[in-house]
């Protein structure tokens, strides 16, 4: 397995530093090449480019209240969620059948979570 990551093309990790102007401020965001072409898919997606992209999620961010002292592991971690619901079916085009809403999909996923946390905690029986 560890073949299949050490094999990659090593620019996939190599660190890309993009300068993004947000509310009049510039920030510099780094991150490693493969994040950046996950989050020119997800800017896309939704019509955007990459800095308006990134611009939306941290000010939506802020307005629900999270604390992003670390900016680039939320980019990360979004990153990671977009390829999760991906595999999982649950990112469909507009007007697709059967697609879910974006609450739909959170409480999904919270339930999921509740039950793979009740699972883990659960006592182990001995026989």
């Amino acid at each position: 397995m560890c073949r299949l990551f050490i094999g990659a093309d090593p620019q996939l990790w190599e660190s890309q530093t993009r300068s993004i102007r947000m509310d009049g401020m510039v920030t510099s965001v780094r991150l490693e090449s493969m994040f950046w072409m996950i989050l020119e898919e997800i800017a896309a997606k939704d019509d955007l480019n990459v800095p308006q992209l990134l611009h939306q999620l941290y000010n939506e961010s802020i307005d629900e209240g999270h604390d992003l002292g670390n900016f680039t592991s939320f980019l990360r971690v979004c990153c990671l969620r977009f390829i999760d619901l991906k595999l999982k079916g649950l990112l469909l085009p507009e007007g697709a059948p059967n697609r879910l809403s974006t609450e739909e999909i959170l409480k999904l996923e919270s339930r999921t979570l509740r039950d793979r946390a009740k699972f883990v905690s659960a006592p182990s029986k001995q026989h």
